[in-house]
């Protein structure tokens, strides 16, 4: 297939390497050219000239506001038949009107967030969570099994969104509680060492504690999914609760921790370095420590 691939970041150039890799026609484009060398993959000179000849555009941007802009960009290239990918995290809200605005130009938008964090995205092992046209979404199968292991798609557009933010809203509490306890039990004078053994053996074990305690043990704080990413989808989630009348009391909480830990210059880190601003308001050695990426 001819593809498109705008944003190749963290996430992006794993998986645009992988659909060349898979034999697939894959041109790219990002903000920065320099962050856009992609094995197998040659270079759009705008998202508007990317959208020219594609079948398929896939976008993976950090923002609504990214996503949006790149969207205008492309308005004026789009033509019938054409299918945007969406794998951005952004509101469903603005998905589901840039949805609208393509399908006057007779072109499909699928919103198709990823989980499986930087690992997964070089290892093709993604999980797309996916809301949009029956038609589109049969489409991009073959793109899907390039650069994932499985796809859950939930129905209209914005719905694939709807449902990665409650995820994310998850893995966002879940390693709040993970590593308040940890900072507890160690102002109290048992070792991190021995409390995240004591975890991986009982009840509190998850998903989330098993992949991020190595990287604690490590002290290694290098961005698989920076802290400001997860602050802004923090923020799309209360934006998006507050449209649905829904109160998130805990992650308003939350909100706040984060808030402060990109105002203390850790906004690039991976967001598991939270537990250094623990640590540092709980005068414990470490805390002031890791400020930047090994």
């Amino acid at each position: 297939m001819e593809i498109t691939f705008l944003g190749t970041g963290i996430m992006g150039a794993p998986m645009a390497a992988n659909l060349a890799r898979a034999g697939h026609h894959v041109r790219v484009w990002n903000r920065t050219r320099a962050k856009a060398g992609v094995p197998g993959a040659t270079w759009a000179d705008s998202p508007a000239a990317g959208a020219q000849g594609a079948q398929v555009v896939w976008l993976c941007l950090s923002d609504t506001a990214a996503v949006e802009a790149v969207a205008e960009e492309m308005l004026e290239g789009v033509r019938p038949g054409l299918i945007v990918a969406d794998s951005s995290t952004i509101s469903p809200r603005a998905s589901r009107e840039l949805a609208a605005r393509f399908a006057e130009r007779g072109a499909a938008w699928v919103d198709c967030p990823v989980t499986g964090s930087r690992q997964g995205a070089e290892a093709g092992e993604l999980v797309f969570i996916v809301g949009g046209e029956q038609e589109a979404v049969d489409a991009l199968q073959p793109l899907f099994q390039a650069m994932g292991k499985r796809v859950f798609h939930l129905g209209e557009n914005g719905m694939g969104l709807a449902a990665k933010l409650a995820m994310n809203l998850n893995i966002a509490l879940i390693y709040q509680g993970f590593i308040e306890g940890l900072v507890l039990a160690e102002k109290s004078g048992v070792a991190v060492e021995q409390m995240l053994e004591i975890i991986a053996s009982t009840m509190l074990r998850s998903g989330v504690t098993d992949y991020k305690a190595p990287f604690i043990e490590r002290r290694d704080f290098t961005p698989n999914f920076p802290l400001r990413l997860m602050l802004k989808d923090i923020r799309l989630m209360l934006d998006h609760a507050r449209e649905m009348r829904v109160k998130l009391p805990a992650l308003e909480t939350v909100e706040e921790v984060y808030a402060v830990a990109e105002e203390e210059g850790l906004g690039e880190l991976d967001y598991a370095a939270t537990l250094t601003l623990l640590e540092r308001w709980a005068a414990l050695p470490g805390g002031d420590v890791t400020l930047a990426a090994d």
